[in-house]
């Protein structure tokens, strides 16, 4: 690929996805499109970069944007990822809202849940919490880019070797076995989660009522910092006045120009509280 080719597609990552691809990213984006085009053998469009970039322009389905974005994002991810997160969360967040949300609807979303996993860790301890009282609504939405990895995540199957660490409690309680071997999360719980796809990127985001909770891990460091603060700004928008968000470790927030607290290093809270 040569480097003019690699900016087009560049720029287009950019503008529909938010995602920044310097030139030390250029063999990664070569790879992907090599694995695209190997995983979809015979098609026209994907007969050369070229043809697929004039395909990605001419479509007027978005289906090619769609296959772009499946290639060029990076799904890294695992249960209790940066634990200090979730003991916060149970602690603190927990307690805090139990006390403060007067309608019993609590709203959480995982904004890029890949395959699940933290999706479902924050769904198994809103379930240890509230599960016994009765009157509270706990199911959280997990958006991602990416219809593949939701797919894993509506599925709720997973290796025994990514389970074993969650505790035996959480294995015995919320996972089942399945035949080959591997866990799968049990109806109950799978149907506290609502998977959808979303674009961070969308100019106006369609929620009816604001969010108590938003995790947002691991998504902003390849965004630059006009399209950082632009989504931060949608955050606050969509988030109740005391709410939390929750961002990842590499990741900060500029508190002077956002409507956001600090409380802890990748923690932070929407400026006034609940009413």
């Amino acid at each position: 690929m040569n480097q003019s080719l690699f900016q087009q597609f560049a720029a287009l990552v950019t503008q529909n996805f938010g995602i920044q691809l310097p030139p030390e990213k250029k063999a990664l984006l070569e790879s992907r499109l090599f694995k695209l085009k190997n995983d979809n053998m015979g098609r026209p469009e994907l007969a050369s970069d070229e043809a697929f970039l004039k395909y990605i322009r001419e479509d007027k389905t978005s289906k090619g944007l769609a296959m772009l974005a499946e290639a060029i994002t990076t799904h890294h991810t695992f249960f209790m990822r940066e634990a200090d997160h979730f003991s916060f969360y149970e602690k603190e967040v927990l307690p805090y809202l139990e006390k403060s949300i007067r309608d019993g609807d609590m709203r959480t979303w995982c904004a890029a849940s890949s395959t699940g996993e933290e999706a479902y860790t924050l769904a198994m301890m809103l379930e240890d919490h509230f599960g016994s009282m009765p009157g509270w609504e706990t199911t959280l939405l997990a958006t991602d880019l990416s219809k593949d990895v939701l797919e894993i995540g509506k599925n709720g199957v997973y290796s025994a070797e990514s389970v074993k660490t969650l505790p035996a409690l959480w294995q015995n309680s919320y996972f089942h076995r399945t035949f080959d071997g591997k866990y799968q999360v049990v109806d109950r719980l799978r149907h506290k989660v609502l998977f959808r796809r979303f674009n961070l990127m969308t100019p106006v985001f369609p929620f009816k009522r604001p969010f108590h909770v938003i995790f947002c891990r691991n998504v902003m460091i390849y965004f630059d910092n006009t399209t950082r603060d632009n989504l931060v700004r949608k955050f606050a928008e969509f988030l109740e006045p005391g709410g939390y968000l929750f961002i990842g470790h590499s990741e900060v927030i500029d508190r002077h120009k956002s409507d956001f607290d600090y409380v802890m290093p990748s923690i932070y809270r929407k400026k006034g509280a609940f009413t």
